[in-house]
């Protein structure tokens, strides 16, 4: 069941403050709404309880009246004190179960599947999506197994109706076999938060993810 309206995977902003360079996170997550991302999940590993919740208070404060969900990587304390529309966790993380528990039936939580055997089990959970994590190798994320590759998402396509993600190492120039593959969506790091133009860096990742997703309909 998808718990928000018109909830959209297509171009999911994964952020990085170091990877902004001077910029700030929310004027960078502010110029890839602009260019079209359609969620965006609060992912700051080093960042401590306080600071955590004073981004995510100015994210939600940019990303609400554009209709664009903030999901919150790990931590569901951080996700209950700015009100995130909800969590993503790893496979380490705080269990599903016990995070729909506290976050409620309203809230959006994706799990990150690294293996093909985690699939079974997380089939059972009361979830909306699963991030494919990592599709090619990639250095904004180093705890993760040895990479599905396309033949692999592919395999998980055909083994879950759910709602997949795919993330690690996608940019502009791959993009759309990642969707040709099965992915609803793609997730980016560096291909946002470290280019020069954030937002044409999202309107032609969105536009590769668009044209590949129009020949299934």
């Amino acid at each position: 069941m998808m718990r928000w309206p018109g909830f959209d995977l297509s171009l999911y902003l994964v952020t990085d403050r170091k990877l902004c360079g001077e910029r700030s996170l929310a004027d960078v997550a502010g110029l890839a709404v602009r260019g079209g991302a359609s969620v965006v999940q609060l992912r700051e590993k080093s960042l401590g309880f306080r600071d955590m919740v004073a981004l995510g208070q100015a994210l939600k404060t940019l990303l609400a009246p554009r209709g664009v969900p903030l999901i919150v990587n790990d931590r569901v304390d951080v996700a209950l004190a700015v009100q995130a529309d909800g969590v993503h966790l790893g496979q380490s993380d705080m269990p599903a179960t016990l995070a729909r528990q506290l976050l409620g039936p309203a809230a959006l939580i994706g799990l990150s599947l690294e293996r093909p055997d985690q699939l079974a089990e997380a089939e059972g959970l009361d979830i909306d999506y699963y991030g494919v994590s990592p599709i090619y190798p990639t250095s904004t994320k180093t705890d993760t197994g040895p990479g599905w590759g396309l033949r692999g998402l592919r395999d998980l396509r055909a083994a879950t109706a759910r709602p997949l993600v795919a993330i690690g190492g996608i940019g502009a120039q791959n993009a759309a076999e990642v969707i040709r593959a099965g992915a609803d969506g793609i997730a980016v790091v560096s291909a946002i938060c470290a280019v020069p133009d954030p937002e044409s860096a999202s309107r032609a990742l969105l536009d590769a993810v668009r044209r590949e997703l129009a020949l299934r309909r």
